[in-house]
């Protein structure tokens, strides 16, 4: 079994402000973010999860659709319809396996490739601009706290697992 470090006591019911939120403020920063992307990205008729999924995509290259299903954290159903949308699109290729006709593959098109080209340049552009007036330093910093608290997450969801396993 994982062990996880003593819980931080930062936070209590009687002082508890939204203001001060790590979920509210992190909630509120994502959809500042998504909204500049999407107005980016909207000249392209794409929506966030749209061009999110191609992103992965492109990050990932071929995969299988329950291994994106699982990377995106959406269910079955719901990536069946955004994969139909971008397929219609163009902009994504959907392969059985040759292996084992149950499984499908899903690619970028060579006109998603070249569309998802662009995701880095517009997010690199998002991300600076919300990171305006920050140091590099504090850039690094920012960046490893929220890598720590991923992993103290991605802790305490094993240990759960592991609970519910047993």
């Amino acid at each position: 079994m994982k062990t996880i470090n003593t819980p931080a006591s930062f936070y209590s019911a009687e002082t508890y402000t939204s203001d001060e939120s790590l979920g509210w403020l992190m909630q509120r920063l994502k959809q500042s973010i998504v909204h500049m992307a999407d107005q980016s990205m909207c000249k392209h008729d794409l929506t966030h999860n749209q061009w999110g999924t191609m992103f992965r995509l492109h990050m990932l290259g071929s995969v299988t659709t329950a291994s994106l299903c699982r990377e995106m954290e959406v269910d079955a159903g719901a990536m069946s319809r955004m994969l139909d949308r971008l397929e219609a699109k163009g902009l994504i290729v959907r392969e059985r396996s040759q292996d084992d006709r149950r499984v499908v593959m899903v690619s970028l098109s060579g006109a998603g490739k070249q569309l998802a080209a662009e995701l880095p340049g517009v997010l690199s552009h998002v991300f600076n601009a919300h990171l305006s007036g920050f140091t590099y330093e504090e850039w690094r910093t920012l960046i490893n706290l929220m890598q720590r608290m991923l992993a103290n997450g991605e802790a305490l969801r094993a240990c759960s697992k592991e609970d519910k396993d047993a």
